[in-house]
């Protein structure tokens, strides 16, 4: 480009010498003709047009040239100086720093700077909404996980509640068809009782009829007996009365006797008799009394005999009244029976059908159980996609936080201003230990914050309390050399923050991933590396 330039700018020029060679050659031409010959004019002719033409050439063309020239000179020095600071910030941005590259375009012309700034604010906010997504998208990952898995363990837990319900179920389905046998058997039985119960009537009604006539017995023999002593006492009478006829007997035998004896051998005969009529009242009076003896003991038999009559008759009206409250308490207890074997079938048909639902539960609990299976394997493979989720939110967090933004979530930015920070403890390293310990503190996310001077030396470092949970950092010691690490070679070469990825954290065992940021003394110059270890459980914290 430089050569056509060159060529172009000389063109103009090459022109006027040649115009001016060949003015001279007329103008030697003209000198070289004889003095008042007629072919000196042409020659002074051909001078004067050639000077004139020199004059215009030099004018018109070879000057507005020369000012052209300059001018694309100049331009072209300054689009070399536009294309430099566009090139630089270019490469500002493709080391995906927002921050310095809208500052090396600040010498290019308005509209180009602004396009070129307004471009870069876009990126940015497109990469802070990215950075939002993700973290949202983590957040409701996580809240999916964590509802996913609690759905999980309670499909799990509710399975085996349905497996113990559909064993239930079926111990109660067996149990309903034995209590539907059972139930039978008692409708049966109680059908049988019933029958039973009705000939036990039947029974107690012919008992009842059958006291009914020994209380009216009873009652005949007690007036019958009533009867007895009433003629034993008219026998009493009658006895009485031959007793006195056997004591008048007997003192008229004793008259007689003494008439007897007074008549002498005439009475002798009448003496017999007298003697025969006085043993004869004898007798009858011995009689009587035997009689009387009898009687009375016929009399207390029949006294006896009341009594007893008496009782049993007392004792029959017992029994009938037992016997009648026996007859109603069978009539009842017939009743109830035959209420019996109508609650007996009634509850055979009901176990019957409640053996049928209870089938009918079983074999919904079984496809409900398998429902639930499938539920927990999708609940399952739903947090297990959960999972994959926040890993691919960390992902796009991660290209996202390549950039270096001029926001408080871009960790870059935080890197490089807390590197700025220690940037007045250059020589005093042994100071920095504190401020570390205040930033890792305000910034719960972080793992480990150490400092390494230039020469790759750990010169500082604090260890988050709460990830390091009271576990020593045995990893990280002052004085422990760095340069060798990757991280700190691609800062040092390139003075540029970077973000390395993820990896096994040796304090914690998570995943985490480190990111770092060169310090600089007042001049500006390399001093360090400041590194700071982010944990990915809770980059969502940043």
């Amino acid at each position: 480009m430089k050569d056509e330039q060159s060529r172009e700018s000389s063109s103009p020029l090459y022109g006027l010498v040649i115009l001016v060679v060949t003015v001279a050659l007329g103008f030697a031409a003209a000198l070289a003709a004889s003095p008042g010959s007629g072919r000196q004019w042409p020659a002074t002719a051909f001078l004067g047009l050639g000077l004139g033409a020199v004059a215009l050439y030099f004018g018109v063309t070879y000057l507005p040239q020369r000012r052209a020239r300059h001018q694309a000179e100049r331009a072209s020095r300054l689009a070399e100086r536009w294309e430099r600071e566009l090139v630089a910030g270019l490469e500002q941005l493709q080391a995906g720093d927002l921050v310095r590259s809208p500052e090396q375009v600040r010498g290019l012309p308005d509209r180009l700077a602004t396009a070129f700034g307004s471009a870069t604010r876009s990126l940015g906010a497109l990469i802070q909404q990215i950075q939002n997504s993700s973290t949202d998208v983590a957040t409701a990952g996580n809240a999916v996980h964590a509802t996913a898995s609690e759905l999980a363990s309670g499909s799990s837990q509710q399975a085996a509640a349905v497996v113990e319900i559909t064993a239930t179920m079926e111990e109660l389905a067996r149990t309903a068809a034995q209590i539907a046998g059972n139930a039978a058997s008692q409708a049966t039985l109680a059908a049988h009782a019933e029958e039973t119960g009705e000939t036990g009537v039947g029974a107690v009604e012919e008992a009842l009829a059958g006291v009914e006539e020994v209380q009216k017995r009873i009652s005949a023999i007690a007036t019958r007996a009533d009867t007895l002593g009433t003629r034993s006492k008219e026998i009493y009478r009658v006895l009485d009365l031959i007793t006195e006829i056997a004591q008048e007997t007997h003192i008229l035998s004793l008259n007689a006797a003494i008439e007897a004896a007074a008549a002498g051998e005439h009475g002798r005969r009448f003496s017999v008799v007298a003697d025969e009529v006085r043993r004869l009242a004898q007798r009858s009076q011995e009689s009587v009394e035997s009689v009387r003896n009898l009687l009375e003991e016929f009399s207390s038999s029949i006294r006896a005999t009341v009594v007893a009559t008496e009782e049993g008759g007392k004792e029959a009206t017992r029994v009938l009244e037992r016997s009648r409250a026996a007859a109603h308490a069978i009539e009842e207890l017939r009743g109830a029976l035959a209420d019996t074997a109508r609650t007996a079938r009634e509850t055979s048909l009901a176990t019957e059908q409640q053996r049928t639902a209870s089938d009918q539960v079983v074999l919904t609990l079984k496809e409900v159980s398998q429902v639930i299976q499938r539920m927990a394997e999708g609940l399952k493979h739903f947090s297990g996609t959960a999972e994959r989720l926040n890993q691919l939110a960390l992902n796009i967090q991660l290209l996202t936080q390549s950039f270096r933004l001029d926001a408080p979530r871009s960790l870059k930015h935080l890197c490089e201003r807390w590197a700025s920070d220690l940037g007045s403890r250059v020589g005093q390293w042994e100071t920095a230990e504190m401020q570390l310990a205040d930033l890792v503190a305000a910034h719960p996310f972080v793992e480990v914050a150490f400092l390494a001077d230039g020469r790759g030396t750990m010169a500082a470092y604090s260890v988050n309390r709460e990830w390091a949970g009271g576990r020593p950092a045995t990893h990280v010691t002052i004085g422990m050399n760095l340069q060798e690490r990757p991280w700190y070679q691609s800062v040092a070469r390139d003075e540029r923050p970077i973000l390395t990825p993820l990896y096994d954290s040796i304090l914690t065992g998570d995943r985490c991933f480190t990111v770092a940021a060169p310090v600089r003394d007042q001049q500006g110059r390399f001093a360090g590396v400041l590194g700071i270890d982010v944990n990915a459980k809770s980059w969502t914290k940043i």
